[in-house]
């Protein structure tokens, strides 16, 4: 295993474990984030662990041309009971989504070390959110890194109402020109949207 020291480096994308595991320790400082980001990297762990690096192989993502909106949600999108913003609110979409449940996790990944950071990323202008408001209310939001190279990476989102933070998630894809946004891992939710797996190496330079 890979064991990061205070510089500013990781391992070739190469030498990560079958599971994705590239390297532990470092930092979650704004340069160490940027140079993960730029290179296919991104850091996921809990409390109870040391900060864990992770570019997995296949990598989950979804190619904005190929979204796809159901006929139901084509139907509660043009209702328009969401207003959907980006960066008015960026901290308490990060904190709202550190507060989410998730099946078969015990906690959250997002830990105040990562919501801090991804706050000084957001105050930079690497990091941006997107929020669903109902009755003026935060209901549903979405927070990832922007490099300025065309690929969006999620990180995460959270809905407090059905379908918000779909509502969110399809708005945003379609008022933007992203050449790919970076879904990181599988889940169903976002297969349901059109995300795909390609291998690293072909995400890799989506990044270049």
């Amino acid at each position: 295993m890979n064991f990061l020291s205070e510089k500013i480096e990781f391992p070739d994308v190469s030498k990560t474990s079958k599971e994705g595991l590239l390297a532990i320790g470092g930092d979650l400082s704004v340069k160490r984030l940027i140079l993960a980001y730029k290179s296919g990297i991104f850091p996921w762990f809990d409390d109870e662990e040391p900060i864990l690096w992770w570019s997995p192989n296949p990598r989950f993502v979804l190619y904005p041309d190929k979204l796809k909106v159901s006929k139901s949600m084509q139907q509660i999108l043009r209702r328009k009971d969401f207003v959907v913003t980006t960066n008015k609110a960026f901290k308490e979409v990060i904190n709202e989504c550190s507060q989410v449940k998730r099946i078969g996790q015990p906690g959250t990944w997002i830990t105040q070390s990562m919501i801090d950071a991804y706050i000084s990323l957001h105050k930079l202008g690497y990091a941006k959110s997107v929020e669903v408001w109902q009755n003026n209310e935060l209901v549903g939001g979405i927070y990832g890194v922007d490099l300025g190279n065309g690929v969006f990476c999620g990180e995460s989102m959270f809905a407090k109402v059905s379908n918000a933070s779909k509502v969110g998630f399809i708005n945003f894809i379609k008022n933007s020109n992203y050449k790919l946004i970076d879904c990181q891992v599988y889940t169903q939710h976002l297969e349901s949207l059109g995300a795909e797996e390609i291998s690293r190496d072909e995400f890799l330079k989506y990044l270049s």
